[in-house]
């Protein structure tokens, strides 16, 4: 029987020992990769979905690799007022959500929502983020806040009315995107109708509807411009959102990416996702206009009577917010600030 070199022996065991280190560091490598799933309900030519893309490359570069985005948009995890359960109950890591498609739930991030309120979205977006800790987590159970962001002021775009004054909203049907904004179109005079964001062209080009609140950006993600022909500037009332991350998802991240995930998201990065909805809403009002939309300023005399018709609005949702206990003014009036 042929004898085997002890040294041999040596170099076969330090062979061994170097392959087995070499797939722990594989396996290791493979078990570090993390993959969160985002739900959000826009389409995929939304801001949101752009913005979303774009962190998804910055937080797969700064990590290696080993933290990955799987991104859903258009409702495919769920319909628009399920995005916060979906984050909350973990079935999504992460949503977007808008917080009017659940009446009552967010009435603290809504006070974003009142008439005359918004001019821009950085700023605002910025704004409300950084109060968020001090005023608004309580309406944020179960997840970890990353950024809230409004949009510029919504337009009303009609398929056949010409608005010139207020009387002329009487009998209109509008479509609205939450409670308040429901609040201010019968202010106006017009009847609000609850309608998917999604099944807005298809109502306006029926005649279901007269008409639909909208950002020019949200109007060119849904298509609006095959069925309107008026749309009208300034903006009523901003519409809120939140992009939230489950708790749970949260702590179970290693320090590292944890603390990425935190440079990432907070007020800085409201800003910038709301100065890419300012910049977006040029971009649709060219949309718009290319369609054969006639984009209407408004009157003087008409924009003061609006004003003075949800001045009401205004006085009877920080009432009502501050009989409960609910710091209302103070975050009307820090909002304001940002204006």
């Amino acid at each position: 029987m042929m004898k085997i070199r002890p040294q041999l022996i040596r170099t076969l065991r330090l062979g061994l020992i170097g392959a087995v280190a070499m797939a722990g560091l594989t396996v290791n490598a493979v078990a570090q990769t993390i993959e969160l799933k985002v739900s959000h309900f826009l389409p995929p030519n939304h801001t949101f979905q752009k913005e979303l893309l774009r962190w998804s490359d910055e937080l797969k570069e700064k990590s290696h690799g080993r933290l990955v985005l799987k991104i859903f948009p258009a409702s495919q995890m769920g319909p628009p007022p399920r995005q916060f359960d979906l984050a909350r109950t973990g079935v999504a890591d992460m949503a977007i959500g808008l917080t009017g498609t659940t009446p009552g739930r967010f009435p603290l991030t809504e006070i974003s929502n009142l008439p005359f309120l918004v001019t821009t979205s950085a700023k605002m977006s910025r704004t409300l983020t950084e109060i968020a800790p001090k005023y608004l987590a309580g309406e944020y159970p179960g997840v970890k806040i990353l950024y809230l962001m409004t949009t510029t002021p919504l337009k009303f775009h009609m398929t056949k009315a010409k608005i010139n004054t207020m009387a002329d909203f009487k009998g209109l049907r509008i479509r609205y995107a939450g409670e308040i904004f429901a609040d201010s179109i019968k202010a106006f005079g017009g009847t609000p109708l609850a309608v998917p964001p999604g099944d807005v062209t298809d109502a306006m080009g029926k005649g279901t509807i007269d008409g639909a609140m909208f950002p020019f950006e949200g109007a060119q993600s849904f298509q609006l411009g095959t069925v309107t022909k008026y749309s009208y500037e300034p903006g009523i009332n901003a519409a809120s959102f939140f992009l939230v991350m489950n708790q749970q998802s949260y702590d179970k991240l290693p320090p590292d990416l944890r603390a990425l995930i935190d440079q990432t998201t907070g007020p800085a990065a409201g800003e910038r996702v709301g100065k890419a909805l300012d910049d977006a809403e040029v971009a649709g009002r060219a949309y718009m206009t290319a369609n054969g939309d006639q984009i209407v300023e408004f009157s003087a005399a008409t924009k003061r009577d609006m004003e003075n018709a949800v001045k009401p609005i205004i006085d009877k949702e920080l009432a009502e917010l501050t009989a409960k206990g609910a710091p209302a003014r103070a975050i009307y009036d820090a909002l304001l600030k940002a204006k």
